[in-house]
Order: C-alpha cells, then sequence, then structure tokens
C-alpha cells in the first residue's frame, strides 16, 4: 500500500497536479499554449477534404476505419474543483479525467483511483495488440496501480480517474500510426521496463512504449 501511495504521489508531483483539484481553467490554456498542440492524432492517411470526397474508398482502407472506430467525442475533466465534461481535443498533460464503462479513452493516460472499487476491464488490443483485455481489481480503499491506458482503447466495465500523461502527436497511437503500425499486428510494449512492483516505469515525458 504504501508503494501505491508513493507511485502516484511521483506521478502527481511530476505533473503538477492536485487529484482532487485538478488543473485550473487558466493553467490548462497556458499548458496548451506552451505544447503548441492540442489533442489531436491525424489519421493514417492524411489528404485534403476534396480528396477524399473524390475517393471515398479512403476511408474504407483498413487503418482508416480503425481509426474511425477509436476516435473519443468529449471527455470528463476534473477543472477547478469541478467535474466538465469537455471536447477531448482540449486536454492537456495533467488533467485529471474520469473514464466510464462504454468510453474511449481520450488520451494516454495513468490509472489512480476506481469510482466504485469493483474490477475494471479494459480493451487496448487496437493500440497495444495485445491478446484479450486487461482486467485490473481496485484495492480496498480504491486505489488502482498506476498502470498505463492508452488513446483509442476503451473501458468495457467499471469506472476510475486516470491522470493524462501524453496528448495528440505524443501519444502512442500517433507513434504508431507514424512508423506505419497502426492497427498493430503484435503486442508493441514488449520492451516497456516494469519495477518489482508490477508498475511501467517513467518518465512521463519521454518514451511511452
Amino acid at each position: 500500500m504504501a508503494n501505491l501511495l508513493e507511485n502516484h504521489k511521483k506521478i502527481l508531483d511530476e505533473l503538477n497536479v492536485n487529484p482532487s483539484e485538478g488543473l485550473s481553467r487558466d493553467e490548462a490554456s497556458k499548458r496548451r499554449q506552451d505544447c503548441g498542440t492540442s489533442n489531436i492524432v491525424d489519421p493514417p492517411i492524411r489528404c485534403p477534404a476534396w480528396v477524399c470526397c473524390l475517393l471515398p474508398c479512403i476511408k474504407y482502407i483498413p487503418s482508416m476505419k480503425k481509426f474511425r472506430e477509436i476516435q473519443p467525442d468529449d471527455a470528463e475533466v476534473l477543472r477547478d474543483s469541478k467535474w466538465t465534461r469537455y471536447d477531448s481535443a482540449s486536454l492537456v498533460r495533467g488533467d485529471i479525467i474520469r473514464i466510464m464503462e462504454g468510453d474511449t479513452i481520450p488520451a494516454d493516460c495513468v490509472l489512480l483511483s476506481s469510482e466504485d472499487k469493483n474490477e475494471i476491464l479494459i480493451d487496448m488490443r487496437v493500440v497495444t495488440g495485445e491478446d484479450s483485455p486487461k482486467s485490473i481489481i481496485a484495492g480496498v480503499d480504491g486505489k488502482l496501480q498506476p498502470s498505463k491506458l492508452y488513446f483509442g482503447g476503451r473501458f468495457l466495465q467499471g469506472s476510475a480517474t486516470a491522470a493524462v500523461i501524453a496528448v495528440g502527436p505524443d501519444t502512442l497511437l500517433a507513434t504508431l500510426i507514424e512508423q506505419k503500425k497502426f492497427p498493430p499486428r503484435e503486442y508493441v510494449l514488449e520492451h516497456e521496463e516494469e519495477n518489482n512492483d508490477g508498475v511501467a516505469l517513467l518518465p512521463l515525458a519521454e518514451n511511452m512504449v
């Protein structure tokens, strides 16, 4: 339990955010300006709108079809101590978000706690190439091991709060698309290091794969 709390504190300290308050609107705006980008991932095939209209078959290419299927619409974000729904494109690194059953994960993030203290089931196969959905059991107090979740995954069961660690072009999905490895044909996180507790090691701001 002590190690779990220490891991959470380390993550939140690096993100410079209070998990019970979230970021302020002003701080979120500043981080967005400093980052210089929105939480938008470019599609596998980028073409002008008129080309897509002339060649509608482009949207049926497997990578484009999968990409459309995993796009989030909005996100529930803790800003100024209040939960509010925003366009997912407005998320910034350090945002505290709440993800519910049926939601698409709107950014790369780290789990913090379970809302209902039950089992969480997450399907990230379309992004990570895993064989099956991941099951995560919450502790007695609802705390969760800070497992990484990735933009485009889906919550199949349960709900949880999480801290955003990467957005837009810095996400795993964007990296896979850039490397022309989306959708993945094999597990893409084989080289991710783990510490003795099975928690993926950070640095958060660097290589997320």
